[in-house]
């Protein structure tokens, strides 16, 4: 028998053979990146021409300045990371960095050749279980290819800054950074969820937030009340605690923890985390076929429902003014197809651009986008 710390048991995990990141995908996540992964060789400029050089000095500083992780350091850390990967059938571990820092972090870096990056703090203060969400939450963006795919949005959001001088193009522009921040929130949701079926723990992901948000000692924190914070943020309050809540979150990059929390919870309440541990879920070999117009679809059919459940004061007061939500699916669909529809057209002008930078008398690429991918 082997044992997790504390000398408990260790807990049985379902290795989740051939899985596709669409298995844990939140919906508005996998719209996006479904759309964008029709943009086929746009993500191979992307690796070629702001990975070659950008990533290999982010990789370079990490193995100066931090422990890179393996049997012989921080054995501990290695083998709950092998763990994770084992069960999300990870067949190549990335490169795994620890760096000093006084806060649980951890981050996925790079897009040719991604690596994770966690803090001191996550070590010291995670136990096996929590560190497993986390390192699990990482390998799904990883597995995602959220850095690429953030990097790509980045370069598009370039481009269309070219057209911000136009009284219309700055609030155009505007909305489309906004609609970003938006996706890079869902990604974040997403990967929770890798995190959750990495450590197959509900608890421990839950208590993973919960130190992400009052630090490491949970001897005074209770996950009942943690929870009721969840629902009080979520639909406490008037209309100025909603206006407050779209200051604080709609040019954040990550959801913040009570939410992030209440999201897992309703993921496994709706019975998917379940479903996926009986085998019921989207394999790798299906990829190719995964339907554009579907993800869109569900998507759309995600932001209705929400908008139709949402105890948010100023959501239950668009509800009443306008009579309802049955067109909001529609809606969303359509802006969805413009949005790809625009995404392709943007794609066509920056691959032009980055393979001019490929050019002998061109830029070298080294103050390209930042490739980071921040998680917990």
């Amino acid at each position: 028998m082997t044992f997790d710390d504390e000398n408990r048991p260790a807990r049985q995990r379902i290795t989740l053979t051939g899985i596709s990141s669409r298995a844990w995908e939140h919906p508005a996540d996998r719209g996006a990146l479904t759309a964008l992964r029709e943009l086929r060789g746009f993500d191979d400029v992307v690796k070629a021409f702001f990975g070659m050089w950008n990533e290999r000095g982010f990789r370079l500083s990490y193995l100066a300045g931090a422990i890179r992780v393996d049997h012989r350091q921080y054995p501990r850390v290695h083998q709950r990371f092998t763990e994770a990967a084992t069960v999300l059938d990870v067949a190549e571990l990335p490169e795994l960095y620890v760096t000093q820092a006084p806060v649980i972090h951890g981050e996925a870096i790079g897009m040719d050749k991604p690596f994770i990056v966690i803090s001191t703090a996550a070590v010291e203060k995670l136990d096996d279980d929590e560190l497993r969400a986390l390192l699990g939450h990482e390998l799904g963006h990883v597995r995602s290819g959220h850095a690429v795919y953030k990097t790509i949005m980045m370069i598009l959001t370039r481009w269309a800054s070219s057209v911000s001088w136009l009284p219309i193009g700055a609030i155009a522009l505007r909305a489309i950074i906004a609609a970003m921040y938006e996706w890079w929130r869902k990604a974040e949701l997403s990967a929770d969820r890798a995190g959750l079926l990495a450590g197959q723990d509900p608890a421990a992901s839950t208590r993973l937030l919960m130190k992400l948000a009052g630090g490491g000692d949970l001897s005074q924190i209770d996950t009942a009340a943690f929870l009721e914070q969840a629902a009080e943020y979520e639909g406490g309050g008037d209309l100025r605690d909603s206006l407050h809540k779209i200051g604080m979150t709609a040019w954040s990059s990550h959801p913040v923890p009570v939410a992030r929390a209440a999201e897992l919870r309703k993921w496994v309440d709706a019975g998917d985390y379940a479903r996926i541990l009986a085998g019921d879920y989207d394999r790798r070999d299906t990829d190719g076929n995964a339907s554009v117009t579907a993800d869109v679809k569900a998507a759309a059919s995600h932001y209705r429902d929400t908008f139709q459940n949402s105890q948010d004061p100023l959501v239950t007061l668009a509800r009443r003014v306008s009579g309802g939500a049955a067109d909001l699916g529609d809606w969303a669909g359509t802006q969805a197809g413009k949005a790809r529809t625009w995404a392709t057209t943007a794609a066509g002008a920056a691959s032009r651009a980055a393979r001019r930078t490929s050019r002998p008398d061109g830029p070298d690429g080294s103050d390209g986008p930042d490739q980071s991918t921040p998680a917990p």
